[in-house]
Order: C-alpha cells, then structure tokens, then sequence
C-alpha cells in the first residue's frame, strides 16, 4: 500500500506538470501576439505618416505599405496561435480537473479504505489473541499463586545446604599456651590463627588448619585441578564428577577400539573393502587415548578416596571434639615431653603440607561453584523409543515421555534429561526429539 500511495502521488504530479507546461506556452503565445500586434500598428502608422508627406519618395511609401502588411500578417499568425493554444490549454485544465484528479483521488481513497480495512481486521486478530492468551495468563497467575503457598523455606534450605555444604570441621576450642615453658611449648591442635616466629603447626599428617572465616572478604582463588580449592564436601562432588565423565570417556573409546578391531578382521579377510593398515593410525590413536585417560580415571580415583577419607575424618574430629569438655587451660599439650629435636627431626621428615590462604573465606569457593552448576533445564524432549536405563548414570524413559533437557550431547552419544517426577540421568540421544530453549 505504501507503494501504491507513492504511484499514485507520482502519477498526479506529472498530470499537474503536463498542464503546468501547458500554462506556459499559452503565457508564451500570449506575448508573442501582444508584441506583434504592436509591431503591426508601429510599421501602419509609419507607412500612413510616409503617404502623407509630400517630400517622400514613391519608394519609400511602397516600402513603408509593405513592412505594415508583413507585420500584420504576422500578427494574425499569432493571434492565431494564441487562439489555438489557449483552446488547447483550457481543454486540458478541464481535463485535469474534472478527469485525471478526481481519478487520482479516488484510487487513494479506495486504497486508503482498503487499509482501513486491513488495520480494522488486524486489531480484530489482535483482540481475538489477547483473549485467548488471558486464560492462559490466568492460569499461570494462578499457578504461581499456589507455587508461592506452597513454598517450604526450611525444606528449601536444607536442599541448599546439602548441595553446597563444605565439609570443613568446626574448629575446636583455642587452647592455653604456656609460654613459661619455651621448651615444651607446642600449639594446639584446635588454633585458628598462625604461630608466631613464623614457625609452622603442627596438624596431624600433612594438613595446616588455617582461618576459616564464614564472613570474611572474598579473595581471588586459583583453581586447581584436584579441586583442592574448594571445601572438601565440594571437591568431592566435583572429582565424582569428573571421574565419571573420564569412565564414560573411557568406555566410548574402547568401544571404539572393538569396532575397529573388528573392520580390521573384515578388511584381513575381503580384502577388496577396504586396507587393513589404513585403519592402524586410527587404532593407535585410539590405544594412545585409553592409556591417557586410564591414567586420568586413576588420578581421579586417588584424588577422590583422599577427599572421602578427608570429609569422614573432618566429620570424626568434629563429632569428638564437640563430644568431650573443653580441656583446662593449664593442660600440657601431648607432645610436651619430646624436646625441642625431635620437633625438628619430626617436622624435617614430614611431607610439606599443603598451604592455604589464611585469610580466604570458606564461601570464596563454593559462591563461584554456583554459577558453574545451572539446575534449570536449557530444553525440552520426547522420547522416541523405550529405553531402560540399567547401568550407572543412566536412566529409564518410556516411548513418548516428555522430558526436560539438562545437557546436550558433547559428542559421545549421550544426553543428560530429567523427568518430570524427578530423577536425572543419561539416555541416547538418538531415542530423544530435542528443542532446545
């Protein structure tokens, strides 16, 4: 429609440019006679003055008679040309005004009707679909209503704090440390703070206790691959998680070793499919991959059973130490009898500890933790077939099950779901239709 409005607008300015030229050669026409008329009385009003006088030749009067009748001729040549414009000209003003214009402005009143009429039908579908969508407006409302008088704040918090507890054991009470005694002297396995003279605790098998503060400033970590920076009860989720991601890694590629195994046995015995050898780059390869992360699951595996036996002891010393009184404060440490030799033969024999940051938070970690770990799904899927999940990380679905998507396939053939009663796990990602968000 706006091409048609600028056509037709285009069409009436050339209409009014036509009779707009027209106009000025009927003003053209017009002076030319006017000239003429006034050349054609000067030359008879000369030759009249010249038959007069008696002191002109008969040349002369000849001359002057012929000059007054060329311009009189002339004169009714444009006269007649200016009669002939002019009737020209008025034809076509008629023509424009009561013709071409109220043309003109009927086509852009009909389109303008039929726009009208476009925008009546539109905000009709407009309506139409607001009224639709209000229910299901109204139902959501509803919905989030009754979410929110159902929401159970202690039940949420408790799945919050068992998703994200640290692990870390409360700290004991601070013992008395008798400085009349230097020789003796040893610090207190429940201290938080440092010993002064930069001289190193003493805390069981190669662990320093450091300050914990819940609250404290946050301080920029670095990530380990061990996940040591994080509190235990973290690190011991993250490092199960990686350990199963390396053993699904693991699997595939010896799943992929038996394959080619077996093309290998196929092209040995008909040799018209295909090289045998040129299958050897990709079987070493793959040998070299299993090796690799063979090494890795083992890693993993030690890494974790050191995180498990550290979340169970820091769960023990806790336990016992919140169980028994408080020790007087004039209680000698355990190790007071040994001098002050044995304390550094001790302690030159020992494995430096690992050494954290005195002043990092307890939270630093783990408030970085929960960006890495979205729990809201990035789609949704069918199930195409059946699938029983049986082994570990996987799980069952039923043909035509709705599902939500937690995780897309990283290429190894298997997409973590959740099912709407709950539950998550791996299926294959050829069972599923997937439409992500």
């Amino acid at each position: 429609m706006k091409q048609e409005r600028k056509m037709h607008f285009q069409e009436g300015r050339r209409a009014q440019q036509q009779l707009e030229n027209g106009f000025k050669q009927l003003e053209n026409s017009k002076r030319k006679f006017e000239r003429d008329c006034r050349e054609a009385e000067k030359a008879a009003q000369t030759a009249e003055r010249l038959d007069q006088d008696i002191n002109a030749t008969k040349a002369d009067v000849e001359k002057a008679k012929q000059q007054a009748h060329l311009r009189s001729h002339m004169a009714e040549e444009s006269k007649n040309e200016y009669a002939a414009q002019l009737q020209r000209f008025n034809r076509d003003q008629a023509h424009f005004y009561f013709s071409q214009m109220p043309q003109i402005f009927d086509k852009l009143q009909d389109m303008d009707e039929r726009r009208a009429t476009r925008l009546g039908a539109g905000y009709g579908l407009l309506s139409e679909a607001e009224l639709e969508v209000v229910p299901i407006i109204a139902k959501c409302l509803e919905g989030m209503k009754v979410a929110a008088n159902a929401v159970d704040p202690k039940n949420d918090s408790q799945v919050l704090i068992e998703l994200h507890k640290s692990g870390f054991a409360r700290p004991g009470d601070v013992e008395f440390e008798d400085f009349s005694q230097p020789m003796n002297r040893a610090p207190s396995d429940s201290s938080l703070g440092t010993p002064s003279e930069g001289r190193p605790e003493l805390r069981g098998p190669g662990r320093i206790r450091t300050k914990r503060w819940p609250f404290g400033k946050k301080n920029k970590t670095v990530v380990t691959e061990d996940f040591s920076h994080l509190p235990p009860e973290q690190q011991r989720k993250r490092l199960q998680q990686q350990l199963e991601e390396r053993s699904r890694e693991l699997q595939k590629e010896i799943d992929q070793r038996e394959a080619l195994k077996k093309m290998k046995d196929v092209y040995e015995k008909t040799p018209q499919m295909g090289d045998p050898a040129s299958l050897e780059p990709q079987i070493a390869e793959t040998l070299s991959n299993i090796e690799r992360l063979k090494l890795e699951v083992q890693k993993y595996e030690a890494w974790l059973a050191e995180a498990e036996s550290r979340v169970l002891s820091n769960r023990g010393d806790s336990l016992s130490r919140h169980a028994r009184p408080p020790d007087p404060p004039a209680s000698a440490p355990p190790d007071s009898s040994r001098n002050s030799g044995s304390q550094d033969t001790k302690e030159s024999s020992e494995e430096p500890p690992l050494e954290e940051s005195q002043d990092t938070p307890i939270y630093t970690e783990f408030d970085e933790d929960f960006e890495e770990e979205p729990t809201s799904p990035i789609g949704h899927c069918v199930a195409i077939y059946h699938f029983e999940g049986s082994s570990e990380g996987t799980i069952s679905m039923a043909e035509g099950e709705d599902l939500s998507l937690m995780e897309e396939d990283k290429g190894d053939g298997w997409t973590r779901v959740r099912r709407k009663e709950g539950g998550e796990g791996y299926v294959p990602t050829s069972y599923l239709r997937v439409t992500l968000n």
